[in-house]
């Protein structure tokens, strides 16, 4: 699945135009039904569009990640555990000493997410804007918190282990509202039948009974797959580095067509009783000038 993903976005970037996009950007928002802020449906309509022509029914790798443990992200209790594992007075202490060191000095984010708890650092795949970033756009600031999301989540999994926990979490909130949503929508945009053999029941309960060590280890993610693979899929693709779905949102924000037609967007735009288009227009500005890269908030 993710050699075709590589092919796909490879093929989306050399043979679609901006002038296509911008024209195609609003026929996806629209098969979407309701907004899912997530850039990878982008190319994965041109790659269900493509895919079309050539059969009918197509089968997808969406949960492997989430049962059998392939984000990297997963693998952070490994690194934390040194910390984790140290009495709350001390791991209190520590995070005092990562409030005191300098922004961007080595080591000052391990030992400030180490002293936090998993409920407090781990809110999934979604984390596009911080609380400070998301007053500043949203008109009478945030309203709640993404905890008021997770906690319940979380009361659930009281007990398991860490990487249980996060990927129940994922489960529950990437999985099926962005992942799924995206993949159906946008082959069915294209009479395209996706089918997700990894969602089986007899899959997930097997990856359900998965121990932390069949999952995680320090060199690698889905370590229980890729081992049960290995007389099937080549060793080069086994073992590859994670690649994911990266679209260049970055580069198309910054100048060109997507460029004017996003200015376009927030100039028409009736939504200024909910948004402040101004501040909108002023992280279009920074990321244009290079100031700070807001491409994934502006998207959002």
């Amino acid at each position: 699945a993710e050699s075709a993903a590589a092919i796909g976005v490879q093929h989306f970037v050399k043979t679609v135009s901006e002038q296509e996009l911008c024209e195609t950007l609003p026929l996806i928002v629209w098969y979407l039904d309701d907004p899912v802020a997530d850039p990878a449906l982008v190319p994965l309509y041109f790659v269900a569009r493509e895919a079309r022509k050539h059969v009918k029914v197509v089968l997808s790798g969406e949960g492997a990640d989430e049962l059998f443990g392939g984000y990297n992200i997963y693998r952070e209790p490994l690194s934390l555990r040194p910390i984790t594992m140290l009495p709350n007075p001390l791991r209190k202490g520590l995070a005092a000493v990562s409030r005191a060191l300098p922004q961007g000095m080595r080591g000052k984010s391990l030992l400030e997410r180490g002293s936090m708890d998993l409920e407090q650092r781990y809110y999934g795949n979604a984390r596009n804007f911080r609380p400070e970033q998301v007053a500043k756009v949203l008109r009478g600031g945030s309203e709640g918190t993404i905890r008021e999301v997770t906690d319940p989540i979380y009361q659930v999994s009281q007990g398991w282990d860490p990487v249980a926990r996060m990927q129940h979490i994922d489960l529950f909130t990437w999985l099926r509202g962005d992942i799924l949503v995206k993949a159906d929508k946008m082959t069915m945009a294209n009479s395209l039948e996706l089918r997700v053999p990894f969602l089986d029941p007899e899959v997930f309960a097997v990856a359900s009974r998965l121990p932390f060590d069949q999952k995680i280890t320090r060199t690698t993610t889905k370590y229980a797959l890729r081992r049960a693979l290995e007389p099937i899929v080549p060793a080069h693709v086994l073992h590859r580095a994670k690649l994911g779905f990266p679209v260049p949102i970055r580069h198309w924000l910054r100048a060109g067509e997507l460029l004017e037609w996003a200015h376009h967007m927030v100039d028409t735009s009736q939504a200024g009783d909910l948004v402040d288009l101004a501040g909108v227009r002023r992280m279009l500005d920074e990321h244009r000038e290079g100031v700070i890269d807001h491409s994934r908030r502006l998207w959002t």
